[in-house]
C-alpha cells in the first residue's frame, strides 16, 4: 500500500504493533540541493509513531548522513527504541563530496552513510519474543556473504591439541573420541562454507574507489600471536614475527597443507580483494530508472560538480529524478536482515520506492508513506516492474 501524505498523519490512523520491520532513508538535515523535505532530521514523534506501529522486537534500520546521524540517533532512542549497532553504507560512486584545491579539502571520501540499527522493546527473552511476534532478531542466515574460501580455520584433522603446558584431556587418547570430533569439525567447517560468512556491519557499492580502499587479500597474515610483544611489532600485510596457525599457506616445504605449524612469515593461499568479505550492493542506472521513461545519456557527467548536479535537468533525463536513490540490492539485504518471512515493511520516508521494490521482491508485505505525489508516481512504478500483477488501487 503506498500513501500520499504526512507520515505522522498517516502512521497516527495505522494499528498497534502492526508491522514487523521500519527501513528507511529519512531527510538527513542538510539542506541537501536546497530541497525543502530535508531541512531537519525526522523529530521524535515520528520515530514514537514507528515505535507504536512495531511489533515488540522490531527493527528499525534508519540511514542519516554522517554530520548529523548524531541527532538522528538520539531521536530515535528518545521515542523509546534501544540503539543496537550502526551499518556503515561506503560508496564511491554518487556525488563528490570535496574538491582539493589550494585551501586543502572539504570531506574525505569515499562517501559513508552510517544505518542506524534499533529495535523496540521485547516481550521477554529474544526467543520467547520471537515465538510470539515473530521478531527480536536479526536474519543471520540470510544475509550471510557468499564465499568460495575456505571457513572454520584452524586444524580440522583428529590430532591431540596439547598446550606447552601438557595439558591435555583424556578423550584425545580415545581413537573414537578423537574421530569424532574431527567428524564435528568437518561438519561445521562444510556448514559455514556452504552458508557464507557472518554479515558484518559494513556494506560496499563494489566501486573502484571502494575496492582501491581495501587490500588485495593475497597472502594476508592470519592469527596473531599470544606473544603479546610479537604481536605488539607486527602488523597484518606485512613483516612481523608472527608464529602462524594450522592453516593453508605459501610455503614451499608444505605444498598448501592445511594442519601444519606454518613458519613465521608464511602467508595464506587465498586470493582477491578484502572487499569480499562484505555485502557488495551496487548502484546501476537500469534499477533506478525501472518502470519509467528515460533518455540515454545521463542528466550529468561522472565528474560533475554538486552544482551541477543541483541545477541539471533530471526529469528530462532520467525517468527517476529523485536525488538520493538508493541500490536496490542494498535494500533487499537491509529487508532480509531485519523482516520474518513474509512480514511487512513500513517506509515512512518513501521517496522514489527503493525500499519497497526491495521489499516486494523479497515476498515481503510493503506500506509506503511519501509527502510528494511525484516521488510517489515513481515509486509506483519502480514498485510495479517489481511485482507486475500488484495492484495500487488503494493508493490513498
Amino acid at each position: 500500500m503506498i500513501h500520499i501524505g504526512d507520515c505522522l498523519k498517516v502512521m497516527r490512523g495505522m494499528a498497534d504493533n502492526s508491522v514487523d520491520a521500519v527501513v528507511t532513508d529519512p531527510p538527513y538535515g542538510l539542506s541537501f540541493m536546497g530541497k525543502r523535505w530535508d531541512y531537519d532530521v525526522p523529530s521524535t514523534e515520528i520515530w514514537a509513531e514507528c515505535l507504536r506501529v512495531l511489533k515488540p522486537g522490531g527493527h528499525l534500520l534508519a540511514f542519516a548522513g554522517t554530520r548529523t546521524q548524531h541527532r538522528m540517533a538520539v531521536r530515535i532512542e528518545d521515542a523509546g527504541f534501544e540503539i543496537r549497532d550502526m551499518i556503515a553504507w561506503v560508496y564511491g560512486s554518487g556525488f563528490p563530496k570535496s574538491h582539493n584545491g589550494a585551501w586543502g579539502g572539504t570531506a574525505l571520501k569515499p562517501a559513508l552513510e552510517p544505518i542506524t540499527v534499533a529495535r523496540k522493546p521485547l516481550t521477554g527473552t529474544v526467543a520467547a519474543n520471537w515465538h510470539q511476534h515473530g521478531t527480536g532478531g536479526l536474519n543471520i542466515d540470510s544475509c550471510r556473504i557468499e564465499t568460495m574460501d575456505k571457513l572454520g580455520g584452524g586444524d580440522q584433522s583428529a590430532a591431540p591439541k596439547i598446550a606447552s603446558d601438557g595439558w591435555h584431556r583424556p578423550w584425545m587418547e580415545d581413537e573414537q573420541a578423537k574421530a569424532a570430533h574431527a567428524d564435528r569439525c568437518n561438519t561445521n567447517v562444510a556448514k559455514a562454507e556452504a552458508l557464507g560468512r557472518w554479515p558484518a556491519n559494513l556494506i560496499h557499492d563494489g566501486s573502484e574507489e571502494i575496492l582501491a580502499a581495501f587490500p588485495a587479500a593475497p597472502g594476508q597474515k592470519a592469527d596473531l600471536s599470544d606473544d603479546g610483544e610479537s604481536a605488539r611489532f607486527s602488523v597484518v600485510y606485512d613483516g612481523g614475527p608472527l608464529p602462524r596457525g594450522g592453516e593453508a599457506s605459501s610455503n614451499s616445504v608444505n605444498d598448501g597443507a592445511v594442519g601444519f605449524k606454518m613458519r613465521p612469515g608464511a602467508r595464506r593461499l587465498d586470493s582477491g580483494s578484502a572487499a569480499r568479505f562484505f555485502y557488495c550492493a551496487k548502484a546501476t542506472r537500469e534499477d533506478r530508472n525501472d518502470g519509467l521513461d528515460s533518455g540515454p545519456v545521463p542528466a550529468v557527467s561522472a565528474g560533475a560538480t554538486m552544482r551541477d548536479r543541483e541545477t541539471a535537468n533530471w526529469p528530462a533525463r532520467n525517468g527517476n529524478h529523485h536525488p538520493t536513490v538508493k541500490p536496490t540490492d542494498l535494500m533487499r539485504y537491509l529487508c532480509r536482515l531485519v523482516t520474518p518471512a513474509g512480514g511487512t515493511v513500513l517506509d515512512p520516508f518513501m521517496g522514489s520506492g527503493s525500499t519497497g521494490k526491495a521489499a516486494v521482491l523479497e515476498g515481503f508485505q510493503f506500506i509506503g508513506i511519501e509527502l510528494d505525489p511525484a516521488y510517489a508516481a515513481i515509486a509506483e512504478a519502480r514498485i510495479r516492474v517489481a511485482q507486475p500483477g500488484l495492484s495500487f488501487g488503494d493508493v490513498a
